[in-house]
């Protein structure tokens, strides 16, 4: 198995691509440590690996909050003794409305999620990582980063494209800790990230309702499933892509092209 007496952290795997990497992962051998802030979503996903075979923790936190991701790790750490694998895939979409309509608090929630979510994973897994090295994947999204069509998620988008410099900032930083860092660019993708949508007066912003929807040329707008996007990731975080650091990779169905 790929990932034979690894272990393997995630965020946001109470659902979407985080459940099917969190499955997956495990089918590879992995023991999986699911971070999420909906207790009983991640216990549903341990639940199901541990049908098929697998090993895996369930663990509350919201990716924002410092005293509760640190204890997290501290949790997971004690069960398992290491981390060789993160998975950073916790987000939110957020407020999606015209920039004068999007009220400074809903701004902070996307980033706070979002991108400071990112940095405290990523700071309190990096000390166990060090330890034999390994590999960190971070969700990000075509929006901010090779597309620009959902006129009104701003804050979600600039949330993304920051995503992308920080792996690639720390690709460098932490190469000589034999630290792989990469990032997924999904799209045209079914998940739960749209229930945390929030579409507010989009209508106001012209042409709007042109741009808002995918569209996926290699499947004639048939979308891409979670478990599809749940194979990038364990190319990226297995001995496969052992050479690979700092690079995104879209996965969109051709949709970012257009």
């Amino acid at each position: 198995m790929k990932l034979l007496d690894k272990v393997a952290v995630i965020t946001g795997g109470g659902s979407g691509i985080g459940r099917a990497a969190a499955i997956l992962m495990a089918k590879e051998g992995a023991k999986v440590a699911i971070i999420d802030r909906i207790l009983d979503t991640g216990q549903e996903t341990v639940r199901q690996l541990v049908n098929e075979g697998g090993c895996g923790l369930a663990v509350v936190a919201d990716v924002g909050d410092v005293k509760q991701m640190r204890q997290a790790f501290q949790t997971i750490v004690d069960k398992y003794q290491r981390i060789d694998i993160l998975f950073v895939n916790a987000g939110i979409n957020g407020v999606w409305s015209p920039i004068e309509d999007l009220e400074p608090d809903e701004w902070d929630r996307t980033i706070n999620t979002n991108l400071r979510g990112t940095f405290l994973t990523v700071k309190y897994a990096v000390p166990y990582l060090k330890k034999q090295g390994g590999s960190i994947v971070i969700t990000s999204s075509i929006n901010g980063t090779r597309s620009f069509r959902k006129v009104g998620a701003t804050a979600y988008a600039c949330t993304k494209a920051a995503q992308v410099t920080f792996a690639k900032m720390l690709a460098l930083e932490l190469a000589a800790s034999k630290i792989r860092v990469n990032v997924i660019c999904p799209g045209g993708v079914l998940t739960g990230i749209e229930q945390s949508a929030i579409k507010r007066n989009l209508d106001r912003i012209p042409g709007s309702m042109d741009f808002i929807h995918d569209l996926i040329p290699l499947t004639n707008n048939t979308a891409g499933s979670s478990e599809e996007v749940a194979q990038l990731v364990l190319f990226l975080v297995s001995d496969a892509s052992i050479f690979i650091t700092g690079t995104e990779v879209w996965i969109d169905g051709g949709g970012s092209l257009i």
